[in-house]
C-alpha cells in the first residue's frame, strides 16, 4: 500500500497520457533518471528509432528521461505492477532482486573493457540478465557504463588511505557499501537526483561514478578531484517488466530484442567518445584528474571477492568470468 501511494501520482499521469495513443500502435513507456545528453540515453533513443523502423510503426517506445516519471526505485515499482513497460537501472540495484547480479559490481573483477564486453555478449552474460524475472523484471541488454571512480570535494585521493574517514555517496547496494568500507571510507546511500545538493551542503565528501555521469550531472562543479582508480565496471541494465514482455507477440519481442542489441553496438561507440570528451571537459573546468597506482586499491578490496567462497553458485560465476579474460583464452 505504501509503495502504491508513492507511485499513485505517476500512475495517474500514465493513464491520462495513454489516452492519446493510436489504436494501431503499441507504445512502450521507458522512464529513467539520466540527462538527455548522456550516452546511455542516446543508446535508448537509437533503440526506439530502430524499433519503429523494424515494426513499421506498430511498436514504439516513448522515453521519459530526467526522472520525469519518478526515481529509479519508483520506476522499478511501476514496472513490477505493470504500469510502466521499461526502465534503465545500474546493475548494482539488481543485487536486491538477483544474487547473481552481485558479480556485475564486484571490484576489479573485469580486467579491461574487452573483458567486460566478452562477458556481456556471452551466453553466461545473457543468462544473468534473466535472473530477476521472479521479481517481474526481465533484463534485455547491458549498456556500457564504463568504470566507476572516486571524486571528492576537498581531499585528493591518491591511495586508499586518502579515503579514510570520508563520507562517500554510494548506490543502495551491499557490494558498493562493502567496497567503500574496505577502502576506509564511510559509505552513504543517497538518491542520484539528490546528490548534487548533498555534495554542495557537505552531507557527503564525495561520490563515485564514470566520467560521462560525473560530467553530465555537473558534479564537477562541486568536486574538483577525480581519481581514476576504476574500481568497478558496473553496467547499466535495460529492463522490461515481465507483464509488458508477455503482452508482446513473438514478432514484437524479436523486433524489440533486435533493436536493443543493435543499440548496444551503437551505444558502446558513443560511450567511448563521451568518456574522452567528459574527461577533457571536467579538466578544462578545473578538475584535477588523478591516475593512481591501482595496486593498493586492488589488494585492499580483494577480500570482497574471496568472501563469496562460501556461496558456491556466486563464486563459480566469479571464476567463470575471470576465465573469460582475453589473456586467459587458450
Amino acid at each position: 500500500m505504501i509503495a502504491l501511494l508513492r507511485v499513485l501520482p505517476i500512475l495517474l499521469l500514465l493513464v491520462f497520457t495513454g489516452c492519446a495513443d493510436e489504436e494501431k500502435t503499441s507504445v512502450l513507456r521507458l522512464a529513467h533518471g539520466l540527462d538527455t545528453g548522456h550516452p546511455v540515453h542516446l543508446g535508448m533513443v537509437f533503440m526506439a528509432e530502430r524499433l519503429e523502423e523494424k515494426s513499421g510503426g506498430e511498436l514504439t517506445i516513448a522515453i521519459y528521461p530526467n526522472q520525469q516519471l519518478g526515481t529509479e526505485r519508483q520506476a522499478l515499482e511501476l514496472l513490477q505492477i505493470g504500469s510502466l513497460a521499461m526502465t534503465k537501472v545500474s546493475a548494482a540495484v539488481l543485487e536486491n532482486f538477483s544474487p547473481e547480479a552481485t558479480v556485475l559490481s564486484l571490484p576489479y573483477l573485469f580486467r579491461d573493457r574487452e573483458h567486460v564486453y566478452q562477458f556481456q555478449d556471452s551466453e553466461l552474460g545473457r543468462k544473468v540478465l534473466t535472473t530477476s524475472e521472479q521479481f517481474r523484471l526481465r533484463g534485455l541488454v547491458y549498456f556500457d557504463a564504463g568504470q566507476r571512480s572516486f571524486y571528492t570535494k576537498d581531499r585528493p585521493v591518491h591511495t586508499p588511505d586518502d579515503l579514510r574517514g570520508t563520507k562517500i555517496r554510494v548506490q543502495l547496494s551491499a557490494t558498493a557499501i562493502n567496497l567503500v568500507k574496505a577502502l576506509g571510507g564511510s559509505p552513504t546511500p543517497i538518491s542520484y537526483g539528490e546528490l548534487y545538493t548533498a555534495l554542495q551542503q557537505g552531507v557527503v565528501d564525495g561520490a563515485e561514478n564514470n566520467p560521462p555521469s560525473f560530467y553530465t550531472s555537473r558534479h564537477y562543479e562541486v568536486c574538483k578531484y577525480y581519481t581514476l582508480d576504476e574500481h568497478t565496471a558496473t553496467p547499466d541494465v535495460l529492463l522490461i517488466g515481465t507483464g509488458a514482455w508477455e503482452r508482446l507477440n513473438p514478432q514484437q519481442r524479436t523486433w524489440l530484442q533486435e533493436a536493443a542489441d543493435e543499440a548496444v553496438v551503437y551505444q558502446r561507440k558513443v560511450w567511448q567518445e563521451a568518456e574522452q570528451e567528459a574527461l577533457e571537459a571536467v579538466e578544462a573546468a578545473g578538475v584535477e584528474i588523478i591516475r593512481p597506482d591501482k595496486t593498493p586499491f586492488i589488494e585492499q578490496t580483494a577480500p570482497i571477492l574471496e568472501s563469496y567462497r562460501d556461496q558456491p553458485a556466486i563464486y563459480s560465476l566469479i571464476e567463470r568470468i575471470i576465465a573469460m579474460a582475453p589473456e586467459n583464452e587458450g
